[in-house]
């Protein structure tokens, strides 16, 4: 699908007070905090009877290292969701999406990181519930911390067509670095975060479903 913006950014719009609320709402969450998977380990699998085995969470390493906190607070879509409908719309993406999964309350300390990927998946979701037969359309990442306290972890985008194509443009979004920032992009796009070198980084991620493409 060629894209004329591959991303859509709003700078400073959430609060601080805002942003203070959802770290401390996630660090208060600590109980519930996991280590990051990706598709490859947890889409089809049942983690709390199938548990990664240590060869399996050092192969994840390789490709994602972070925490993470789920939840699926009203308030906090309520911040978020006007951003995701205006991006859609002034891009001109204009997907059709109605559903959105939980949040994803991240934190990235010194050598974490989570490297190339995309956050779309090669078929629907087949689960019954809500989320059945979707697909992830829009995924959105929030700017929790400020920059002045943490070093690395830049959001960077690739715009490749596939993975083996050779012609990458790589840029890193800039423009979320203020605190309360935010950027919105299809999720079929090409990102990853980069290592932390100092201090902590937290970010709020959410995806944003809809029926598949026709």
């Amino acid at each position: 699908m060629n894209l004329t913006h591959y991303y859509w950014y709003f700078q400073s719009v959430v609060p601080p007070r805002i942003c203070d609320m959802m770290v401390q709402y996630g660090k208060q969450q600590k109980k519930k905090e996991v280590q990051a998977i990706t598709g490859k380990f947890g889409r089809d699998r049942n983690l709390k009877t199938q548990p990664l085995t240590p060869k399996e969470i050092k192969d994840l390493k390789k490709q994602r290292d972070s925490n993470v906190v789920w939840m699926d607070d009203r308030w906090i879509y309520k911040e978020i969701h006007p951003y995701i409908k205006i991006a859609n719309n002034n891009a001109d993406w204009k997907f059709n999406w109605d559903w959105s999964e939980s949040c994803q309350f991240t934190k990235y300390k010194k050598g974490q990181y989570y490297d190339w990927h995309c956050d779309s998946w090669d078929k629907p979701y087949t689960e019954e519930g809500s989320t059945k037969g979707k697909i992830r359309k829009l995924s959105v990442t929030v700017t929790l911390s400020d920059p002045k306290t943490y070093k690395g972890g830049e959001l960077e985008f690739d715009f490749r067509q596939h993975e083996g194509d050779k012609k990458r443009k790589t840029v890193i979004c800039k423009e979320i670095l203020p605190k309360g920032s935010l950027v919105v992009f299809p999720s079929f796009v090409w990102h990853r975060v980069n290592p932390i070198t100092k201090g902590v980084r937290y970010s709020l991620v959410i995806w944003n479903l809809g029926y598949p493409f026709q």
